[in-house]
This record gives structure tokens, sequence and C-alpha cells, in this order.
């Protein structure tokens, strides 16, 4: 067993059932470039007694340590990051009869859900011995790179869309990233980003391809089994969607979790995707095995303009295995989610983390979700770097 207990043993290719070894750097599956995951040795787990033990362990995601990649406790870079609170909700208007759950990871270091992946990808980076980190990113992924990167004393490159935001370049910058505004989209910026990086030793963390930032996501799902009293997981878990890694981060927790025992019943996952960009929830409604890129991408939520999302079977996956579903919101909708939150409940969401939020009635319609269950809505990041009102203005002009 490693000094972590990390019961790490292969990385594995749902695609082609390749499987490789983890001791050395690997991004995709080298037979047919598709996702790798991670697999523990969930036969030599004690789950039980890890169980019991968790009570006493820090308040961080690594309190997970067993299932997660890092063997040496040296090389784990932290700013704190994990354990964000699940909140009880008031009743909606849009969702009568429904008990509403937030948890909110717009309290996390960097201000969103992007640390889990990247404090265990940078921190598994560093153990394998890379040196030089690269990301195209729409915002947040690029700042939580460049964070735990200045963290772990690595080199890091963010390659962002032009539109974004100054804010999010500073950022970047001013935790030591050098930052490449290319492209009109994050697959542009990725594209360019790939490109550039050929032949410089560089590592691309670029969600799903690379197998650890998942790991880092699948905290998520750990924290609200664990979270959850006396067991009782929430009936359903309302996801904005962009990448996707989250959802894929879930059910691999919900599975494994499930795999020694722990966990009966899989909460229903859901996809909420923008009007104007929503591949996954397309794909859902059509059946298809994979997505197709979206045409014309267009939103304010930066994050969830991912017009054709890497893995997306893994994500169609996670959702349809669960037996959840999707649905679309528009922008003014998310706008007005992303108010009623802060004024109603003191939540500062961001538009992609408003999102699950602003599709209530639109699963309740549908429905997706029923009077008498309990749902959970993911906010994935802090309101506090947006404007509602310039946001507005930006659809409307």
């Amino acid at each position: 067993m490693t000094e972590t207990g990390s019961l790490l043993t292969s990385l594995e290719c749902r695609a082609c059932c390749s499987e490789f070894e983890p001791s050395h750097p690997v991004g995709v599956c080298a037979t047919c470039g598709h996702t790798l995951l991670a697999t523990y040795d969930l036969q030599q787990w004690d789950s039980k007694g890890w169980l019991a033990k968790l009570s006493r362990r820090p308040a961080t995601l690594w309190r997970y340590r067993e299932l997660l990649p890092v063997q040496r406790s040296e090389s784990i870079a932290s700013l704190g990051e994990g354990f964000s609170p699940i909140l009880r909700l008031k009743e909606s208007a849009d969702a009568p009869g429904i008990q509403l759950l937030l948890k909110d990871d717009g309290l996390l270091p960097t201000g969103s859900f992007k640390a889990r992946g990247m404090a265990v990808a940078v921190s598994r980076a560093r153990e394998l011995g890379l040196h030089e980190l690269f990301v195209p990113s729409a915002g947040n992924a690029g700042v939580a790179l460049a964070a735990y990167g200045a963290r772990a004393a690595l080199q890091v490159r963010v390659y962002v869309p032009m539109a974004t935001a100054d804010s999010v370049q500073a950022a970047c910058r001013a935790y030591g990233a050098k930052v490449h505004a290319v492209g009109e989209t994050i697959r542009e910026a990725g594209a360019y980003a790939r490109e550039s990086e050929k032949g410089r030793g560089s590592f691309d963390m670029s969600t799903l391809r690379e197998p650890y930032r998942v790991e880092g996501k699948k905290t998520m799902g750990l924290e609200i089994f664990e979270q959850s009293p006396d067991g009782e997981m929430p009936d359903a878990i309302v996801y904005p969607t962009g990448g996707g890694t989250g959802l894929v981060g879930m059910y691999k927790a919900f599975t494994e979790l499930r795999s020694a025992g722990l966990l009966a019943r899989i909460p229903r996952l859901y996809a909420i995707q923008p009007d104007g960009c929503a591949p996954v929830v397309r794909a859902l409604r059509e059946g298809s095995a994979t997505v197709t890129p979206w045409d014309q991408p267009a939103t304010v939520a930066p994050g969830l303009m991912v017009p054709a999302p890497f893995a997306s079977e893994r994500i169609l996956e996670s959702v349809r295995e669960s037996h959840g579903g999707g649905a679309t919101v528009s922008d003014d909708a998310l706008i007005d989610a992303m108010l009623t939150l802060a004024s109603s409940e003191g939540v500062s969401a961001s538009p992609e983390g408003a999102a699950p939020y602003a599709a209530l009635s639109t699963l309740i319609h549908d429905g997706q979700i029923h009077p008498g269950e309990t749902v959970l809505l993911y906010n994935t990041g802090s309101g506090l770097p947006f404007s509602p009102d310039r946001l507005r203005n930006a659809i409307h002009t």
C-alpha cells in the first residue's frame, strides 16, 4: 500500500478495454484516443472501516485519499479545497413539493468547482515528474490550474477564447501563468493550444484528456454521500454541463461506493445547458451515442459554451445509466436565477451555477422530477465576478 493509502491500480479505457500502467504520465488512450479512467483495488478496501474514520480526518477532499490517485503526501498541492456545504433552500414556486438542496462549490479556493479537479491533477502531475502544464479554458479551469501550478511550483500556460473577461486573464497572470487569448470558442482555443504545445514537453490538462481531473471531480459525489444524513441520498442531482467532467466524476464515485457495498441507490443525474449551446441535452433527447458539435454557440455563461465536449460518450453514459435526463434554459432565466438565489437564499451563483435552479420549472413540467422528491442543485462557481446587469446587456445588444 502507498503512503497515502491510495488503492490506484491502473488506467482503463472504457471504449476499447485497454489498460495502462499509472506510474508514468498518460493522456488519452494510446490505442483509440478515448478518455482513460483510474481504477482502484476495491476488493482490498476496508470500506466500512474507511467510513468510520472519515469524521476524524481534515475537512478537505484529501480525506478520501484511498480513492484518489496520489501516492505520496509530499506530492499534494493543496489550498484547503473540498467539503463545501450543502444548504437547504426554501421551496420554490417553480418546484412545489420538492425539497431543494444546494451544494455550494462557489466557496472553494479560486471560486469554483475547478479547484477539485486541478488540485488532484496537478498533485499527480508533480508526483509523476511533470514540469510544464497547459490548458484551454473559458475561465475557471485556467484560474484553478494557474493557482495550483503556483502552489506546486510548475509552469502553466492558459489558452482562453478572445472574448474571455480581462479579470479572468489577469487572475491567471497574477498566479504566474502565461495567458494566450485565441479563437472564439473553447474548442478553437483547444485546437490552437495543442498545436502550439507540440514538441515542448508540456502536458495537456484539458477536460477528460488526462485521467486525474475527473478523480478530483469524483469527490463531489463522495461528499454528497458523506453529507447525506443517515445515507439518504437525494433522488436527483441537477448539474450545469459544459465539459461534463462533474457528471462523469459523480457517477464514478457512486459506482465505486456501490461496488464497495456502501451505496444501494444512485441519484438520477440531470445535465443542464443553455439554449444557445446544448450538445449534450440534444444528444440525450435524440438517443445519440455521442454529441455532434453545436453550430454557432452563444451564451452569457462562459463555462457552458462548450460546443463539442470531449469524451461525450462517458458524459451521456453517466446520465443514462443513472436514469437521469437533461433540460435547457434561456440566458435570461440564468440571470433571473442568479438574482433569486442571491436575494432569497444569500447564495452567490455564477450564471453556470444558477442553471440548475433556472431549470426547475422545465424539469417539473417534463415530468423528470416529482413532488415529494429531494433534489440537489449543484452551484459550480461564485457569482462575485459577474454583473447581472452586464450579462443582461450582453444578451440584448
